[in-house]
């Protein structure tokens, strides 16, 4: 698949896929969105709700290791204990992953080379705040039994992979969710938002990023 690394509007890349029409990251700004979708609005606020506790999250999507460089540097300066598990079926090569400029913006290019250079399948510490383990599968054949305070769910959109966007995906996410956890993600379809709640999650629309006008905040209730 031919990738090629491009500049969005807040100076951070992402990457593109020319041959299928996608990028990884809005034009508006790859930090932008990931900090507004995921730390804010989904670490951020989960550790607001529950000030000194660990948490461990499930990214669904690992890509560009942004999602996770940023949660890492959180941890690392609030002292967050943060286990994080990724799930990518198609990684990006690490030596093509580390020429992204995250971690020479964020002024943590070690920690963002650490991210990518870790072994799949088997958990590695990336500071004394954070662990991360990555399974280089697709979410359907994700079979873990860790259960997660946070879901970040960064699939491509529904009109590149609608089969990420079901009733039975969200059934499964939502089995894989601790009583009062949640997942966020940039996506507020109406189709998106009707699947969720068909699989039991309470749907919640909150404001989106930059050049978009809603996200979605979904719950496991207790």
């Amino acid at each position: 698949m031919e990738r090629h690394l491009q500049i969005t509007a807040d100076g951070s890349h992402t990457i593109s896929v020319p041959d299928k029409s996608l990028t990884y990251h809005s034009k508006h700004g790859a930090i932008g969105e990931s900090n507004h979708v995921f730390i804010q609005a989904g670490l951020k606020y989960y550790i607001e709700l529950n000030p000194d506790k660990p948490i461990t999250l499930l990214e669904m999507g690992l890509g560009t290791g942004l999602n996770c460089l940023l949660t890492a540097v959180y941890a690392k300066e609030q002292k967050i204990n943060t286990r994080y598990h990724a799930i990518e079926a198609y990684p990006i090569p690490a030596d093509e992953a580390v020429t992204l400029n995250y971690g020479a913006l964020l002024a943590e290019q070690k920690m963002f080379t650490d991210i990518h250079r870790s072994a799949w399948n088997k958990t590695t510490t990336i500071h004394p705040f954070f662990e991360l383990h990555k399974y280089p599968l697709s979410l359907q054949d994700f079979s873990g039994t860790e259960l997660f305070n946070v879901i970040f769910y960064d699939a491509f959109a529904p009109s590149a992979q609608p089969e990420l966007w079901t009733s039975s995906i969200f059934l499964q996410l939502y089995a894989l969710l601790k009583p009062n956890g949640f997942l966020v993600t940039y996506c507020s379809k109406t189709v998106v938002r009707r699947a969720m709640e068909a699989a039991g999650f309470r749907v919640t629309k909150i404001p989106g990023p930059f050049g978009k006008r809603e996200m979605v905040r979904a719950f496991k209730d207790a």
